[in-house]
């Protein structure tokens, strides 16, 4: 890039503002081209607040997961545990690394976090269950057991553990 950049700039100097031009182009080309080749993620790198732990198929979006579980508890319950709607809230007010956009994971965003919770080795999750943001009438809410990676539906006002996610 430098011999191009040289070349152009032996060629021009004779217009000072044509080589302005030119030399605002190169660096405005290479500011676009550079972080499309090197943003692509990689599952378990942490990103975004938080753990990549799905990208999809164009490799250009996916799912991070925060580092733990949420902090807090529902009242009348153990540290750790909430009741479906303040899991909920607890998401939408979580954040990390400047991060404001977390949510509670729906039941097929947070299989995907059971699939691949692996990428978050040194983040674990707990052998317990996680809500979803998935609802099943008024009064019931799917959770996913990560123990044995099976998905049930649990009245909302009981308690369970919460991992928040965001989208990239």
């Amino acid at each position: 890039m430098t011999f191009l950049t040289t070349n152009i700039m032996k060629r021009h100097t004779k217009e000072p503002i044509t080589l302005l031009w030119l030399l605002f182009l190169m660096t405005s080309l290479l500011l676009v081209y550079n972080p499309a080749h090197s943003s692509a993620a990689t599952l378990g790198e942490e990103s975004g607040g938080g753990v990549v732990f799905y990208i999809d198929a164009s490799r250009k979006h996916g799912l991070i997961a925060a580092r733990s579980d949420m902090k807090g508890h529902s009242p009348g319950f153990p540290e750790g545990f909430f009741t479906w709607e303040d899991a909920q809230v607890a998401c939408k007010k979580f954040e990390s690394c400047d991060y404001r956009d977390w949510f509670l994971p729906n039941k097929d965003q947070l299989n995907k976090l059971y699939l691949h919770r692996s990428a978050l080795e040194q983040f674990p999750l707990s052998y317990s269950y996680y809500w979803s943001s998935s609802e099943d009438g008024a009064g019931h809410a799917w959770v996913e057991g990560f123990g044995l990676g099976f998905q049930v539906l649990n009245f909302k006002t009981n308690s369970n553990r919460v991992r928040a996610v965001r989208a990239f």
